[in-house]
């Protein structure tokens, strides 16, 4: 994400209603990081945003290689990285537990 003009940014006003768990959770990071729940709420709500921007690039990289791959033990691999992204880490069973 490009870095931005804070004066550039206008802000909206919204409500939301979190589950007390979650709640909890907010308020932690808030405490943790020196901020106010609606701060913190802020910061992991972009981070969130910026793990889900992340993790699709990485899908359509890995669904890219794998398409375009045309050596079988390269594309073994991508495939297998394929794999990773769509179903997590930990997705496939003869992979070393890390």
């Amino acid at each position: 994400m490009a870095a931005r003009n804070p004066s550039s940014i206008k802000s909206i006003r919204q409500s939301v209603t979190l589950p007390a768990s979650l709640a909890a959770e907010v308020r932690r990071f808030a405490k943790k990081e020196h901020v106010a729940a609606s701060r913190a709420l802020v910061v992991l709500a972009e981070r969130g945003v910026r793990a889900e921007a992340q993790a699709k690039a990485k899908l359509k990289s890995s669904y890219k290689q794998f398409i375009e791959e045309s050596n079988p033990a390269s594309k073994e691999i991508a495939g297998r990285d394929l794999i990773r992204s769509i179903f997590g880490k930990n997705s496939i069973a003869e992979d070393q537990v890390r």
